[in-house]
């Protein structure tokens, strides 16, 4: 609306329209005014609290504004088991880490060593790195076994069962692989407890060694002990190819998967085996398998 428009109106209408801009202007006066602070003597501060710019003052933080208040990290021996949360915010850990603490212990759980104060939720490598040194588990935490161990006298040296390490052969004598034992085999030099197992172990896998050579078939065995050892006739524990199942027959160390399935399927399908030669013609059975087969193979029927 202009103020041409204005002064085309009829006198009585220019009254309404005065009357209303009125009432507008002495509307927002009272708004205003109710929303001015109330000066009074109940809110103006006393004199020891007002503050002034002093030059000291210049460039400092408001008072007024909200100051982010941090604890200084102190360090000092304490126990992650009964420490408050005081002593542990002290530290340097942080108000959750704080918590999850208090559940841990709430829960019955137990900081026996270090260690334990390592699995903390949240707890940083620096953080238990820095921590580390001032963690003193007390001894009412520890396992009760070590109380038992500690109150237990100890046994005169002349009590006590003497070790007794094999005497290791000389050079140029020698061990049966079909017969020793595991003390036997350690007494060859360069033979430990490890390998005297595999040997006994895979003697019995195979059935009776015929040659030292099966030895090198044994996972890092150690070459410049083979001449202490040698392989006299023996009756070997052999397998009777034509009555035992396939998963029996691939315990063999010599029998894989596929040439035990073999062998099942010629006896199903041709009747039994006489030798392994009449498998040759498959893939899986080469010359040098059938070889190393052969003495363990027992064609009964």
């Amino acid at each position: 609306m202009n103020w041409q428009t204005v002064f085309s109106l009829r006198k009585s209408d220019r009254r309404v329209l005065l009357i209303l801009l009125t009432l507008l202007v002495v509307v927002m006066a009272v708004i205003t005014f109710l929303d001015a602070p109330m000066i009074s003597e109940d809110n103006i501060p006393a004199a020891d609290s007002i503050i002034t710019k002093t030059p000291d003052s210049i460039g400092k933080p408001s008072p007024y504004y909200a100051q982010e208040v941090t604890i200084p990290q102190e360090r000092f021996a304490f126990d992650p088991n009964t420490a408050d949360s005081t002593q542990l915010l002290r530290l340097g850990l942080q108000p959750w880490q704080v918590r999850n603490i208090y559940k841990y212990r709430a829960a019955g759980g137990i900081y026996r060593k270090k260690e334990d104060f390592a699995r903390l939720y949240g707890l940083t490598v620096k953080q238990y790195r820095e921590l580390e040194p001032y963690i003193q588990i007390s001894a009412d935490y520890l396992p009760a076994a070590t109380l038992i161990q500690a109150e237990t006298p100890q046994a005169p040296d002349t009590l006590r069962p003497q070790l007794h390490y094999p005497v290791k052969l000389a050079e140029g004598e020698t061990v049966n692989l079909n017969e020793g034992d595991t003390t036997t085999f350690r007494q060859v030099p360069g033979i430990g407890s490890y390998f005297a197992k595999q040997i006994v172990n895979y003697r019995q896998r195979l059935g009776g060694y015929i040659s030292t050579d099966q030895l090198d078939e044994i996972e890092d065995f150690p070459q410049q002990t083979k001449p202490y050892f040698i392989v006299e006739p023996v009756h070997l524990q052999k397998l009777k190819v034509n009555k035992l199942s396939l998963t029996h027959l691939k315990r063999h160390p010599y029998i894989n998967f596929y040439q035990a399935k073999a062998i099942v399927d010629h006896r199903r399908l041709s009747g039994p085996l006489h030798s392994l030669a009449e498998l040759s013609h498959l893939r899986d059975f080469p010359e040098d398998a059938i070889r190393r087969l052969e003495p363990y193979m027992d064609y009964e029927e």
